[in-house]
């Protein structure tokens, strides 16, 4: 056994900081440009301030790479919905993604979230996995953009 692996130990934790992750990032990020000759990820969000003071009440956030685009999470106030806004949001998100040059988008929601809106706003569904609570599915879904 290599002296590498002799020093190594393993450590479960919920709440590891950024300067721990690092590596992991910076690895597989380096490993995947490597094998594609592409360096084009990027952050990407949606935010819906207030034009007063500038609070955060809700937005997308997300990311690019390899030419897809990826929501990960979407959260806009009971208050603000049924008005438009959320498509909005969704539009302006889209249109970044193609302005990166990405030609297919990707998110998975929750059955009791929102995949309704997806589905007026043309993605599918393509995939569902079962959690819980009993009868809550992880609903996976992407659009052509």
């Amino acid at each position: 056994m290599s002296s590498a692996v002799q020093e190594i130990s393993f450590e479960v934790c919920e709440n590891p900081d950024s300067e721990q992750l690092f590596p992991i990032e910076e690895g597989l990020n380096h490993f995947n440009d490597s094998m594609t000759g592409m360096s084009d990820r990027k952050p990407l969000s949606v935010l819906i301030t207030s034009s007063k003071t500038g609070e955060v009440f809700g937005g997308m956030q997300g990311r690019s790479s390899l030419g897809l685009l990826f929501i990960d999470l979407f959260y806009l106030p009971p208050e603000l919905r049924g008005m438009g806004i959320g498509t909005e949001v969704l539009s302006r998100f889209e249109d970044e993604g193609r302005k990166r040059g990405c030609t297919a988008a990707f998110l998975y929601t929750i059955s009791f979230q929102a995949p309704d809106f997806y589905k007026k706003h043309g993605w599918e569904e393509f995939g569902r996995i079962d959690c819980k609570p009993e009868g809550t599915s992880r609903i996976f879904m992407k659009k052509s953009l």
